[in-house]
């Protein structure tokens, strides 16, 4: 991956600061996976993919970029108009538009918690968010569509990866649909970089059920993991990911 990619991808996470990063987990979890529909770069998006961190919840993404023609239909047909994010709880009956009111419902029907102070000021995240879009100019927000996988990929990664973030850009590119594993950090051995941890043998012993799935599965945790069910295949490292999805599904 090219050193500019994710230098500017490296500017966005610091200019959210730890947004999106550490988690503390949802006393209650949906039994049905929620489902979000996403532009990846969009500023509203992301604040709603933070609290998704945050609360340790997975979600079912559908990419919507602007010109997409896979998901935006199911939008306006739901909602009435192709405003993102919009989200789908199956759980519940809820949908609804709105970034903040998408993260206070999410506090309040699993987070089970007081509306984090940070979440209140709810117009200085929302600036902050456009700040954060600003270094990353139109990746991941116009469509260059790929092939539907007939199974759903599963991507592991926190929101304020600067590695995982150009994989989600590309899934939203293609308008792919993929499975959000969260993985969040609970541990101070958390952050520390991957390479440092493998050489001095640290294995945090997570909370979170995705890591505990990637340790059991690979032996290892580093964000991001894609595992796409189709053909059997998991990787890590961003770039890998990225060249296994344009060979696998470009359109």
């Amino acid at each position: 991956m090219a050193a500019g990619n994710i230098g500017t991808s490296l500017l966005s996470t610091l200019l959210r600061s730890t947004s999106g990063i550490a988690s503390s987990p949802a006393q209650f979890k949906p039994k049905k996976m929620l489902r979000l529909y996403d532009i990846e770069n969009c500023p509203y998006c992301r604040l709603v993919r933070e609290a998704l961190t945050e609360l340790d919840l997975d979600a079912e993404i559908c990419p919507c970029p602007k010109g997409g023609e896979r998901f935006r239909p199911e939008v306006v047909e739901l909602g009435g108009r192709a405003q993102f994010p919009f989200l789908v709880d199956a759980n519940t009956g809820v949908e609804m538009y709105e970034s903040l009111d998408i993260v206070a419902y999410l506090f309040e029907t699993y987070g089970r918690r007081p509306l984090p102070l940070k979440w209140r000021a709810g117009k200085l995240q929302t600036l902050g968010s456009m700040l954060a879009s600003a270094p990353r100019l139109s990746q991941g927000m116009q469509a260059r569509p790929g092939i539907e996988p007939e199974y759903l990929l599963e991507l592991y990664s926190f929101e304020s990866s600067p590695y995982a973030r150009p994989v989600r850009e590309l899934l939203c590119e293609m308008e792919i649909p993929y499975i959000l594993r969260n993985c969040g950090r609970t541990e101070l051995q958390e952050w520390v970089l991957p390479p440092v941890r493998k050489a001095l043998n640290l294995v945090p012993d997570s909370r979170l059920e995705n890591r505990r799935v990637l340790q059991d599965r690979e032996g290892r945790v580093s964000i991001p993991y894609l595992y796409d069910p189709n053909t059997e295949t998991g990787l890590f490292e961003s770039a890998d990911i990225l060249q296994y999805l344009r060979d696998t599904y470009a359109g």
